[in-house]
């Protein structure tokens, strides 16, 4: 969605990065939010805790192995969505990822 919908549609990429960030992140909670109301399923703090564990550990080798192997990109445009300080805020999708079942 960014690279094709909105972000050429923006005057910064940083912006953009941000928005698919924070949306990413909505779009997650939904999602989350479906299956644990509408399964009824019971889980305890452990069990949520490793389900992040296990989606974050996928989401950041699928990110690095296929970006890198796959997509070409070079190891320094990986590792600078991690640049918080830069602006990026990738990490947060990704805390969320971890956390967000909790």
């Amino acid at each position: 969605m960014r690279n094709e919908v909105y972000g050429p549609k923006l005057s910064s990429e940083l912006f953009a990065h941000q928005l698919s960030a924070v949306s990413g992140t909505f779009l997650f909670a939904i999602v989350i939010w479906a299956f644990l109301y509408f399964t009824k399923a019971k889980f305890n703090t452990k069990d949520l805790l490793l389900i992040g564990v296990i989606w974050l550990s996928m989401t950041i080798g699928f990110e690095f192995l296929f970006g890198h192997f796959v997509a070409g990109h070079s190891w320094k445009s990986l590792f600078s969505d991690y640049n918080i300080l830069a602006g990026r805020i990738w990490i947060i999708v990704l805390l969320f990822t971890l956390l967000g079942h909790i």
